[in-house]
């Protein structure tokens, strides 16, 4: 594979796994809007393992939490915060994990993979971001963080399996207009993503062991490394910027890219 489009592949998931305006539409763009082929699922394993590697660096202390209550939730106690934050995780991964298993079993999720549904998908639910930022409160925190709530988050990340939605961005609409303010919205949504990103990987990976050879394996290790650095670096850039900008810059991004892919899906 070309070093070129391996550093595309990379970046692109890297840099856009975490901001609200989907990395699988600007994956399935790639392909579609240049003259370069379809990257294979071996790299799509591997930029999914850089990013969730960068995530898991990014708040490790909070991961760190969780994975040490994991054995105190397998008894059935939820009397320490680790435990606590192991539980909600868990909760809020079933519905886009049975949801995608849904999808992927069906086909539709192969189906869904056009500029027209990813065209409207950035327009509709980027709105929608900008209506949850604006007309949602700021008095919850992650502290507030409850079984109800990541529930309903769950339910609003599984929307995100239509291309073009964001997982970021869709769990940060939710987010918002449950009342939690944008920084701990946005933390709350990366670390949702954790099992998600890692549900992806394993499916995808069982589905391409079979059929990687191992000349690709270089390829696959040098994307995994290129999307954990930019995978960082736009955790650290989002992050910061929270503390003192809206998610408007987003939402402008979103339909201006939005108008132009339905207006070159219908001409």
């Amino acid at each position: 594979m070309p070093l070129l489009h391996l550093f595309l592949v990379a970046v692109i998931q890297g840099l856009t796994e975490f901001l609200p305006v989907s990395s699988s539409a600007h994956l399935i763009l790639l392909p579609n809007l240049t003259a370069l082929e379809d990257q294979g699922q071996t790299i799509d394993v591997a930029v999914h393992v850089g990013t969730l590697v960068a995530v898991m660096i990014y708040f490790w202390t909070d991961i760190r939490l969780a994975i040490l209550g994991i054995p105190r939730l397998m008894t059935g106690r939820t009397d320490t915060e680790g435990a606590r934050l192991a539980l909600l995780l868990t909760a809020a991964s079933v519905p886009v994990v049975a949801f995608g298993l849904v999808l992927h079993m069906t086909g539709l999720d192969v189906a869904m993979r056009s500029i027209t549904v990813i065209g409207w998908a950035m327009l509709i639910f980027g709105l929608l971001l900008y209506w949850s930022d604006q007309a949602g409160g700021t008095h919850k925190t992650d502290r507030d963080w409850n079984l109800q709530d990541a529930m309903v988050m769950g339910v609003w990340q599984a929307i995100a399996l239509i291309p073009g939605t964001s997982r970021a961005g869709i769990t940060i609409t939710g987010a918002r207009f449950m009342g939690y303010n944008r920084h701990d919205s946005a933390k709350l949504a990366m670390l949702m993503s954790i099992p998600t990103i890692a549900a992806s990987g394993v499916l995808l990976g069982v589905e391409s062991v079979f059929t990687t050879n191992i000349g690709i394996l270089k390829d696959a290790l040098i994307a995994a490394v290129l999307a954990c650095g930019a995978a960082l670096l736009a955790l650290s850039l989002m992050m910061r910027l929270l503390q003192s900008v809206s998610y408007t810059p987003y939402v402008i991004y979103r339909i201006i890219l939005g108008v132009v892919l339905l207006v070159i899906a219908y001409s």
